[in-house]
């Protein structure tokens, strides 16, 4: 039965089968990934996007919340082949509008040619093409959201392992996921979370062996309060980040970022390190990347489009990856990354003054 409608910016209307009821619009991006399909969904680095999944069945091995990213689904709407019951059940309780049975194919190949695009989205029994439509026209008549973070930022400072041996964090949670948390407590890093729009007052109350900006969604220039905060304390206090962070690191110490056509979203992007030589499998889900390093050097590209994939300082004590070392979903090749953050709190020069 055709009760859900998809309008896109190339001027396509696409049929489809109702999920999960509702009206949503957003950028229309793909994801390659064929499991972690609730890590994905509860990422808030999808935040104001329609997120459509190529892997054709989304939901064989059900819903657990254990597997969640954040405490709720970020995409604005969900796209697939085929949605299980139980997936499109969550999607509904969550209020996010869901279609199925079209042809992702054709939509991901649409994309990879066109970029991506905006899109509309009815679904429910009185939907029609007119609807999706209408929610295209709204968003293409909206502009990029500057206040992003307010949407997936902790509102106040949260501590994670207050008693933890290893060294203090202050995480900038610009739309942070939670195995980021997850994989610098189990090194016993005491993790103090702070609003993306975190002040330097804030980030001296809790006196940190390292500043660490988080992944997050949109445009990096969104996000000037963090650069502000590592612009403040490059060469003085130890700065890493993850995705949207390597960005905001990069535009902050001179460098540039700009829009991808369709960005990298998938556990299978190829990563070479270029002091070693070695390649491995990463998780990534950015539409942004750095165009030029700025005072960073660039250790690591992707095998695919030589976009930088790690940055670095060892006279301003600053590592960045664009990918996600932490996975979920996806390979573990790259969790070092987080010994190499403790590392590098451990050789700082202000941690060897103390």
């Amino acid at each position: 039965m055709t009760d859900a409608y998809v309008a896109l910016e190339n001027g396509q209307v696409v049929t489809a089968r109702a999920r999960a009821p509702g009206r949503t619009r957003g950028e229309l991006v793909f994801t390659t990934a064929y499991t972690g399909y609730e890590e994905s969904l509860t990422d808030p680095s999808y935040e104001e996007q329609v997120l459509t999944f190529s892997y054709p069945l989304i939901g064989n091995y059900g819903v657990r919340a254990e597997r969640f990213e954040s405490d709720r689904v970020h995409p604005r709407g969900v796209v697939a082949r085929e949605l299980t019951e139980d997936v499109a059940e969550w999607l509904t309780e969550e209020g996010v509008p869901a279609v199925d049975h079209l042809d992702t194919r054709d939509l991901v190949t649409s994309i990879r040619e066109q970029g991506a695009m905006k899109c509309g989205i009815a679904v429910g029994p009185d939907a029609t093409p007119e609807d999706a439509k209408a929610e295209l026209a709204e968003c293409k008549g909206m502009s990029e959201h500057t206040d992003i973070g307010a949407q997936v930022s902790v509102d106040e400072n949260l501590t994670h392992n207050p008693d933890g041996d290893g060294p203090t964090v202050a995480l900038i949670d610009c739309g942070a996921k939670g195995s980021i948390i997850s994989s610098l407590v189990e090194r016993d890093a005491t993790v103090e979370i702070l609003p993306y729009d975190a002040t330097v007052a804030d980030v001296d109350a809790v006196d940190p062996d390292i500043i660490f900006i988080s992944n997050g969604p949109g445009d990096p220039k969104n996000f000037e309060e963090a650069a502000a905060l590592v612009e403040e304390y490059v060469g003085e206090t130890p700065l890493a980040g993850i995705c949207l962070g390597q960005q905001v690191i990069a535009e902050a110490l001179g460098g540039e970022t700009e829009k991808m056509e369709f960005g990298h979203r998938g556990v299978n992007q190829p990563v070479q390190d270029l002091r070693s030589g070695k390649v491995v499998m990463t998780t990534q889900n950015h539409g942004y990347t750095v165009a030029e390093p700025g005072d960073l050097d660039v250790t690591q590209i992707n095998v695919n489009d030589d976009t930088p994939e790690g940055l670095e300082s060892d006279e301003l004590d600053v590592i960045t990856r664009q990918y996600h070392p932490e996975a979920n979903p996806g390979p573990h090749d790259t969790l070092d990354f987080f010994d190499d953050v403790v590392e590098l709190i451990e050789t700082a020069p202000a941690a060897n003054a103390d």
